[in-house]
């Protein structure tokens, strides 16, 4: 059995920071893939960073170069993603996921999904 809690969500002004946290429990306990993702228009939910199962790989999409941090403590299901300058454009639902074998930004890479939690920017 996967839990996939978020946390850290928040409104905050434009320009403004927050830091979002993953937390991974699993029975029997195991090391996963973990990413975030926004929900997209399409099919597929967009990547926005993933580690792999053991935090030696992070990745980062293109789109949150240089604003966004993403971090895994070594050995620990934790994610966590500092997102720093943010924009009224990136108001949205971010969800973790996991279960990846290594880190991807596809979405179909992951089996366990949290219920996400909430970033509102405001102008």
């Amino acid at each position: 059995q996967v839990q996939v809690v978020e946390s850290g969500g928040g409104s905050v002004q434009a320009g403004g920071s927050l830091r979002l946290s993953c937390t991974v429990s699993s029975v029997p306990e195991e090391n996963y893939g973990l990413g975030w993702f926004l929900p997209s228009s399409g099919k597929e939910r967009e990547g926005l960073s993933c580690a792999d199962p053991y935090g030696n790989i992070i990745r980062s999409a293109e789109s949150v170069k240089g604003r966004f941090t993403t971090s895994r403590d070594k050995g620990k299901n934790t994610l966590n993603l500092q997102m720093n300058s943010l924009e009224p454009e990136d108001t949205a639902m971010y969800y973790c996921a996991a279960g990846a074998r290594y880190c991807s930004l596809r979405d179909d890479a992951y089996q366990h999904w949290g219920q996400g939690t909430q970033v509102t920017v405001s102008s």
